[in-house]
């Protein structure tokens, strides 16, 4: 079956996890594998894989621009609003992985429809993906006044990118909460837990709410997880909903698929994950 190439910048954690997942996918190839250091593991480890690999960044696919019709943008929020001009110059389908938040937010439970009219979508954070979903059901049944969330995660899986993009990361979840979640007020929290052996990913939602239908909102975001494990298989509610002094309580664990990194670092898993998502969606309609 003929595939969709795409290229995959930065070759970190994320871009690492996103090429075994492109590499089983039924309808991707990767086409370049692009970073800039020649100490790259990433790298390394991809040309033992027979994949196209290059140290010159986004300047290989300038000047091959038939290499890929799909980029994942798994750099960071500074590099990819350098890299999002080119990209869209280029006229290639952009899925940022950085919480740059240059292109719409995409949450693929939520408005995957939408992100196959754009250019270039933002997969909000680790923390957006595995919440916002579960916000937005809440949003639909009842009037939620304020959510908060926190995100934790293993230290050990937090790599370079996730700790430079620190700041971006609760103001872009944030952003996210209340654009696709449809309300009004939103804090985002993230934990980077050292605990040995490192902790499976864990997100809590507080959502403060007067006399809401517990009943309906159970069934929004039952309706909601099922949704999402099509294809986030590992993500579940492990506690609530929950009501008790005005306020929904709801406790997610996401576990890794163990594509490149342990099952502990579910963080890096949904993102990946919903970033394939969006990928495939778009490459089904090419190949159509």
């Amino acid at each position: 079956m003929k595939k969709v190439r795409a290229g995959i910048i930065g070759t970190g954690n994320i871009g690492s996890d996103l090429l075994m997942k492109v590499m089983r996918s039924e309808f991707l190839e990767c086409g370049i594998f692009a970073g800039h250091s020649p100490d790259s593991r990433g790298i390394a480890r991809a040309r033992e894989l027979g994949v196209p690999v290059t140290y010159d960044s986004i300047h290989y696919i300038e000047e091959n621009p038939d290499c890929c019709q799909i980029v994942f943008d798994a750099t960071s929020a500074k590099v990819h609003e350098k890299n999002a001009p080119i990209l869209k110059k280029l006229g290639k389908y952009t899925i940022d992985l950085t919480p740059a938040h240059i292109g719409p937010f995409c949450v693929p439970q939520v408005n995957l429809e939408e992100a196959m009219e754009q250019d270039n979508v933002n997969c909000v954070t680790c923390g957006g993906q595995a919440t916002v979903p579960l916000v937005h059901a809440m949003s639909r049944v009842a009037d939620i006044k304020y959510v908060e969330i926190v995100a934790t995660i293993a230290s050990r899986s937090a790599g370079t990118g996730t700790r430079n993009n620190i700041d971006e990361f609760t103001q872009t979840t944030k952003e996210a909460l209340t654009e696709l979640g449809g309300i009004d007020r939103a804090k985002a929290i993230i934990i980077l837990n050292p605990a040995e052996p490192p902790i499976t990913m864990h997100n809590t939602i507080y959502a403060l709410a007067d006399d809401p239908d517990m009943e309906e909102i159970c069934k929004a975001v039952g309706r909601a997880e099922k949704e999402l494990q099509k294809y986030v298989p590992n993500y579940k509610i492990v506690l609530g909903p929950v009501f008790e002094n005005g306020r929904v309580t709801i406790g997610i664990e996401v576990t890794g698929s163990g594509d490149f990194l342990p099952a502990y670092a579910g963080n890096l898993d949904i993102i990946t994950c919903a970033a394939v998502e969006i990928a495939e969606n778009y490459a089904r309609r090419k190949l159509l």
